[in-house]
């Protein structure tokens, strides 16, 4: 499986026993699946099957299904509301009689609502069904035109966050070579201002040593180090896998977030600092990406 985007269009056209159609797809981020539909021409009757396989397909994304429908201008037959026409006449003729306006034609008065009247053609239950498996067909494409679409933009996600993971990867051997994190460094510089207060005389000594101890433990980063590489590993599993793996990788970030804060806790110079502040902004960008992964 491969990393998809959330971000996707399709467009399918069809056409069946005297009706065309369109089916529009369109994806956005989301946090969860929220499809919408909208469905005219009196299909309003197939939403549940829509959302049904939009579901089976899709995890995340805001989706919205779209379905325009056109009668054939052949497809019917047209019905004169006599009785409302005569009337129209009666008083065309009326007002011709009394007015120099032109009273019009009877085109004209074909043109008034209810005048003419569109005749629905009969149609037997076998008939609609075969043209709403047509219907359901058309969609059926549109979603396998949306996947690929998201499939693809997938791919160009999947190279950035491979990038941000190896730039974390990268910044990370960095704060491990440090010279002030290494646990002789950091011995040195604890002895060394130890010495200094006991020679000032204003310490115990045994008190004095305990405090050095906790105060070179928390100065030690190995296991953030540790932890930042075990992150590491588990993204790349991920993005190996593919799949919906969205939600895995924004939690996966809250982890790199939480370690970068307390490598920047205990750095104790300014290039530990630096390795810590760069690692939070790759962190950020990683992030911003990952909101858009399925």
């Amino acid at each position: 499986m491969t990393v998809s985007s959330m971000t996707g269009f399709a467009r399918t056209d069809g056409a069946a026993e005297g009706f065309g159609w369109t089916w529009e797809l369109r994806s956005v981020n989301g946090k969860g699946l929220d499809v919408r539909v909208r469905l005219n021409g009196g299909f309003e009757r197939l939403e549940a099957k829509v959302r049904d396989a939009v579901s089976k397909r899709f995890k995340r994304g805001n989706i919205g299904v779209t379905l325009n429908v056109v009668r054939a201008s052949d497809s019917g037959s047209y019905a004169v509301n006599r009785e409302l026409l005569a009337e129209l006449i009666a008083i065309a003729e009326e007002f011709d009689n009394t007015s120099s306006l032109s009273a019009g034609t009877i085109a004209d008065l074909m043109n008034v609502r209810g005048v003419l009247e569109a005749i629905e053609p009969q149609e037997d239950e076998a008939t609609r069904d075969a043209r709403d498996d047509a219907v359901l067909s058309s969609l059926a494409d549109a979603i396998d035109q949306m996947a690929a679409h998201r499939a693809e933009e997938g791919e160009k996600l999947d190279a950035m966050l491979r990038g941000h993971v190896d730039n974390i990867e990268a910044t990370v051997t960095r704060a491990e070579n440090c010279a002030a994190a290494r646990g002789d460094a950091i011995r040195e510089r604890l002895k060394r201002q130890v010495e200094e207060l006991l020679d000032a005389g204003k310490f115990e000594p045994e008190r004095l040593h305990q405090e050095a101890a906790l105060l070179a433990t928390k100065a030690d980063i190995r296991e953030e180090i540790d932890r930042l590489k075990a992150h590491i590993s588990a993204a790349r599993d991920m993005l190996t896998k593919g799949g919906s793996i969205g939600r895995k990788l924004d939690f996966l970030c809250q982890e790199f977030n939480r370690e970068a804060n307390t490598l920047c806790s205990k750095a104790n110079d300014i290039e530990l600092t630096n390795c810590g502040m760069e690692l939070k902004v790759i962190i950020d960008q990683l992030r911003e990406q990952v909101q858009n992964v399925e």
